[in-house]
């Protein structure tokens, strides 16, 4: 491909080591391509709170996509380009089928732009500060019928004991439409509004930006990155990540604790 005008990399387990950081030779490779003029935007599952714990380490203060693509926000000064949520009716119906199959499971809703994180009561009992970039103190509980009732830019489902694949399957054995499901390696399973993902997320950016999706190089490790790298003018899967995301990139770099991303920017920029 010609020289990229966009990056768009994923973060845990793509653009942060195994001790969730951004190595020097990571950093000095994101500051060289801005400095060709490239942006560098992160497409992630969290949410701006997530960003804020690593932001000063890899730079970013321009564009973000948080929530597998549902909304895009400046982390300058907080403006939104668009918000893609689930409306209560979905997640209500999705819920109310999988608590008939499953029993124990636990819900909680990422609201206002992604600022607000509602949580049904046990929640924080079974969360770690890692999961969510939040303080498991801080999200209090409530009845599941407030986690259900306003609209939801990410609806969050975990159980105590199943394994997220698990829980993911029986989502897409309910037969249910309205909304997507995906996994992200965190010990939950991700819904968003129908039809988002990290792809129609960034396409939306690469609009506003006025950037060919033929300019895109993007990195990702996991089955919430594939679509994204399918999308993207040359998709990079990271070494260990799983065979279908192997599968939808154009080549596979290095582990993010041997520097991958930064070995192929350094390549495109050579």
């Amino acid at each position: 491909m010609r020289g990229p005008r966009l990056i768009a990399t994923d973060l845990d387990g793509t653009l942060l080591n195994s001790a969730s950081a951004v190595t020097a030779r990571t950093r000095a490779a994101l500051d060289a391509a801005r400095a060709r003029g490239i942006h560098v935007v992160p497409v992630t599952a969290r949410q701006p709170i997530g960003l804020r714990t690593i932001a000063a380490d890899a730079k970013f203060d321009d564009w973000a996509l948080c929530s597998n693509g549902a909304y895009a926000v400046h982390l300058r000064d907080a403006r939104m380009l668009f918000a893609e949520e689930l409306p209560p009716a979905t997640i209500q119906a999705l819920a109310e089928a999988l608590r008939a199959s499953i029993p124990g499971l636990l819900f909680a809703s990422v609201r206002d732009a992604g600022e607000t994180f509602v949580a049904q009561h046990g929640y924080a009992d079974i969360a770690d500060l890692a999961d969510h970039k939040r303080d498991p103190k801080t999200m209090g509980g409530v009845p599941l019928e407030q986690v259900l009732a306003a609209p939801s830019l990410k609806f969050v489902i975990r159980h105590p004991e199943l394994a997220p694949a698990a829980l993911f399957d029986t989502v897409r054995s309910l037969g249910l439409t309205g909304f997507e499901a995906t996994l992200s390696g965190a010990p939950f399973v991700e819904v968003m509004a129908e039809g988002v993902t990290k792809a129609t997320g960034l396409a939306r950016l690469c609009e506003h930006l006025h950037i060919e999706r033929a300019d895109v190089v993007a990195f990702g490790d996991a089955l919430n990155d594939v679509e994204m790298l399918r999308w993207a003018g040359l998709g990079i899967a990271m070494a260990d990540a799983e065979s279908v995301v192997q599968d939808a990139a154009n080549e596979t770099t290095a582990s993010s604790d041997d520097d991958g991303v930064a070995q192929v920017i350094e390549r495109l920029l050579d």
